[in-house]
């Protein structure tokens, strides 16, 4: 193996010294420089594999250590993906995978199926919520974290793979084989109707395939009555860029920009507006964030918020405001590079500073306290002095760095202790599986009754997971039993009517989104004033782009664009740059 470790070796530098030469716009030969270099590193790790007093030590090791080194010495996001790593990126980006179909997690330190998706064939072959993967092809769960389980459970379309449940209640282990399928890995992994006339949507990622995902979920949504709509972006670390522009491109107004990237070199300097290509929406609209949300979450938060169609709640986001281009490279390996910083609408550039990586990753050196609830935090603040302020279409003000502040901050609010330990050691999750559930959980309106409520507080107790005297102490807190009532319905619902019930179930604690709820009112006051604005500038004989003509806010959605972005609509999305690191195509993201 020595000779292909040391080929990767002038590889990487050959494709590093390519990519400069190409990014400073030379394309003439390497200098007699720059090869004096790639021959000192060689030697070095010639020299270090031949001296260090590990024995062990292999080509590999040096190399993916050096390039971790050199890498670092950029920014946090540009890195090195080994080749499981580039797989498991690729894979994430893809609409779909071959494997089972069951959502699977970590309960009392088990792989514990959490539900199987229904109609596929894990579903089919009847693995249920509760179930603990003991075996995968006779290879014990036990040591495994999740995602080295759920690369053994996926495969090529059509193999099998045999899996021993061990279900509560079965004295004996219950062994499946299961033929993989292809699964869609859908990123709108909610989207239901809260009230008769408000919508909700939760987008986990962006991949592939979100951009059409949103659309459908939309006209679902508006089928079902839907006039204002929560759009929940929290927890999103991004994805892939195109994607964040196809979601923005369904709520602002046509021709109006969303991103632009701006970098070192030419190529990287794109704007990008939305097209019309989507009937946007025109109905209220509120966006969650928390620190959670960042990339591409942060791009459409912005492009939101920066054109006043919706109202950003929750926590600052993180504060990604860096694009990598991801390039392929031999051996199966991949090179995600910063190429370029996005600024929103206003112009923001939010990406938060990043000279210390440890203050970056801790968070150390966010922007101060998020201020008081429902507060903006105010300019003469020390948490906002020092970044630079921006407006909005209507002329709000919005800030820079530091991530994509909310119109609103709203904390989460947190799980009493002793709850936050019950949920840590699967309490919620084992009693229901062990103890049964009472009759009568045969709709969505059944509540947990009192005397199951006890039967739980006296079944931790037994279990050891606290203490009788903690207990007692605990239950002085109202809103301990609050809670607990709230966790054992969501965990009793996910198995009897599935996860959308069961996340329906849990959101009576989300108080993030319930202030949400009660500022849909605003939102749509904001739409009107941006719609009137729209109205002026366009003169009242036009279209105002936002709604029907002598609609309200909330009538259906019609937002035709300047002659200009008509034509622009008929054309795709400019295509990915190229690379020229192994002649590959890149996949440009923003990438967290």
């Amino acid at each position: 193996m020595k000779q292909p470790w040391r080929n990767l070796v002038l590889l990487l530098f050959a494709a590093a010294v390519a990519v400069g030469l190409l990014a400073g716009g030379n394309l003439g030969a390497v200098d007699a420089e720059q090869i004096a270099q790639v021959r000192h590193y060689t030697e070095l790790v010639e020299a270090a594999h031949a001296n260090y007093a590990v024995d062990d030590v292999t080509y590999r090791d040096l190399v993916y250590a050096s390039i971790g080194g050199m890498l670092r010495n950029l920014d946090p996001h540009t890195s090195f993906l080994p080749p499981v790593a580039y797989d498991s990126m690729r894979e994430r980006q893809q609409s779909s995978f071959y494997g089972l179909g069951i959502y699977v997690g970590t309960r009392n330190n088990r792989l514990t199926v959490i539900s199987p998706i229904e109609g596929t064939p894990g579903y089919e072959k009847g693995i249920r919520a509760g179930d603990i993967i003991h075996l995968i092809n006779g290879e014990p769960t036990e040591e495994m974290n999740p995602n080295e389980a759920i690369r053994k459970l996926k495969g090529p379309k059509g193999t099998d793979v045999t899996v021993t449940l061990l279900r509560p209640g079965l004295d004996e282990p219950l062994e499946v084989t299961v033929t993989r399928a292809e699964i869609p890995q859908e990123t709108v992994r909610h989207a239901h109707m809260l009230t008769p006339e408000t919508g909700f949507l939760w987008i986990t990622d962006f991949s592939r395939s979100t951009g059409g995902e949103v659309a459908r979920a939309l006209a679902e949504l508006k089928d079902q009555g839907m006039r204002r709509l929560i759009l929940d972006l929290r927890f999103n670390g991004g994805g892939l860029l195109d994607q964040a522009i196809a979601v923005s491109d369904q709520f602002v107004p046509p021709g109006t920009t969303i991103v632009e990237t701006r970098g070192r070199i030419d190529s990287s300097h794109q704007s990008y507006a939305s097209t019309g290509r989507h009937e946007p929406l025109g109905l209220p609209v509120v966006v969650l964030v928390n620190g959670g949300s960042a990339s591409a979450s942060e791009i459409v938060s912005g492009a939101i918020q920066d054109h006043d169609v919706g109202l950003v709640v929750g926590e600052s986001t993180w504060g990604k405001g860096l694009v990598q281009t991801v390039y392929e490279l031999s051996y199966g390996a991949g090179l995600a590079l910063t190429t370029a910083r996005y600024y929103t609408p206003a112009g923001r550039l939010i990406q938060r500073d990043y000279s210390s990586y440890w203050d970056y990753y801790t968070g150390y050196d966010a922007n101060g306290d998020n201020g008081d609830e429902d507060e903006l935090p105010p300019v003469d603040q020390p948490e906002s002095e020092d970044r630079p302020v921006f407006h909005t279409d209507l002329g709000r003000e919005v800030y820079g760095g530091g991530g994509v502040t909310p119109d609103y901050v709203v904390e989460l609010d947190e799980d009493p202790p002793i709850i936050f330990r019950l949920r840590t050691r699967s309490g919620f999750h084992r009693f229901p599986f062990e103890e049964g559930v009472p009759e009568g959980v045969d709709s969505t309106d059944w509540q947990v009754p009192d005397d199951y409520l006890e039967r739980f507080w006296d079944w931790i107790v037994a279990e050891e997971l606290v203490s009788a005297e903690e207990l007692d102490e605990a239950l002085e807190n109202p809103a301990v039993e609050r809670h607990a009532r709230v966790r054992l319905r969501y965990e009793i619902f996910n198995t009897a009517f599935g996860l959308t019930e069961g996340f329906k179930a849990e959101r009576q604690l989300d108080n993030q989104l319930e202030r949400a709820l009660e500022l849909l009112d605003e939102a749509e006051e904001l739409l009107e004033r941006r719609m009137e604005q729209d109205r002026q500038i366009r003169g009242r004989s036009q279209s105002t782009g936002l709604v029907a003509d002598g609609a309200g806010v909330g009538a259906p959605a019609f937002w035709p664009a300047p002659n200009a972005s008509r034509e622009a609509a008929s054309q795709p999305y400019p295509l990915n740059r190229a690379a020229t690191a192994s002649q590959s195509t890149t996949f440009q993201k923003a990438f967290r």
